[in-house]
């Protein structure tokens, strides 16, 4: 299994009135909810670990994990609203403005956590629920103590905008980025984290913590991947982009499927081939692409893939 560890929260998404001006539709969403539907919806075994609220948002984010095949018996149902991320779309990008004091996303604590069985061979962190407490802490804590027997999977998502303590979350971020095997940023990202150093250097220092291999997004220029002995830059997919919203956390469900699939998500990651990342990255590509086709964060089915 395939563990999503992080935030649900509703997207509130602009939409045209009948009767003219714009409303919002909520939908179920959050970065680490987008992935582990998006790999339920692959076909892959996956949980999701995360408190979520009991009022009628709460309960429509467990009824979609559900019905894209995602586990829920590791989310904890709290009586802490819903998180609510009003959504605009600038140039088909996103930009949201969150509404969060005292919420379910924010309620996990350490002593919430639960012991995980051995079928649980990933983790994956990252989103907005690194910023807050106790979650924060909670899932850092959860990557220190499985990180030694399990593939860890990190991608920051860093959202300034929601961060107030800059200090101090830039130094959460590093030291998750040392527990982890599987690294994912994009170079806005990347500028965040490590202001005024460049790139490269930034990412040889990820590597020489102990990553097997830094996934840098540049947008339409596609991935470049990086390991110790190699790189590979895959383009992305040519495709009509609606939105762009859940399309970092459904590249990173393709790369993930993808290497379970071909047998490589294990902690001797670092020892697989060019071959072998290419066409993980380019599996998270054609994923991405079928997302970023239709309107917020919407997962293709495996069927939609092979048809």
């Amino acid at each position: 299994m395939i563990l999503c560890c992080g935030e649900a929260l509703m997207d509130m998404l602009p939409r045209p009135l009948l009767e003219g001006g714009e409303g919002f539709r909520p939908v179920s969403g959050g970065a680490i909810f987008n992935t582990a539907i998006a790999l339920g919806r692959l076909g892959a075994k996956t949980g999701f670990l995360a408190g979520v609220s009991e009022d009628i948002f709460g309960q429509k984010i467990l009824a979609d994990l559900q019905e894209s095949r995602v586990n829920t018996d590791y989310v904890s149902r709290v009586s802490q609203p819903s998180t609510l991320a009003f959504v605009q779309l600038v140039d088909g990008q996103a930009q949201y403005s969150f509404m969060d004091e005292n919420s379910a996303l924010r309620s996990l604590s350490e002593a919430m956590l639960p012991s995980l069985p051995d079928n649980v061979k990933a983790l994956h962190f990252g989103g907005v629920s690194l910023i807050a407490e106790p979650c924060g802490s909670a899932y850092e804590a959860l990557m220190h103590r499985e990180a030694e027997h399990r593939v860890i999977s990190f991608d920051p998502n860093i959202r300034p905008g929601f961060i107030t303590d800059h200090d101090s979350h830039r130094a959460r971020i590093q030291r998750m980025l040392a527990l982890s095997d599987i690294v994912k940023v994009s170079d806005e990202d990347l500028a965040w984290i490590t202001p005024n150093i460049p790139y490269e250097t930034a990412i040889q220092g990820i590597l020489s913590q102990g990553a097997a291999i830094v996934l840098l997004t540049k947008g339409a220029e596609g991935v470049i991947a990086y390991t110790e002995d190699f790189e590979v830059h895959v383009q992305a997919q040519k495709v009509t982009v609606v939105d762009t919203i859940g399309a970092g956390d459904t590249f990173n469900a393709g790369f993930l499927y993808a290497l379970e699939t071909m047998g490589c998500l294990d902690k001797n990651l670092r020892y697989f081939s060019a071959e072998t990342f290419h066409d993980a990255i380019e599996f998270g590509h054609k994923v991405a692409a079928i997302t970023v086709s239709r309107a917020g964060a919407n997962p293709p089915w495996i069927h939609e893939l092979n048809g």
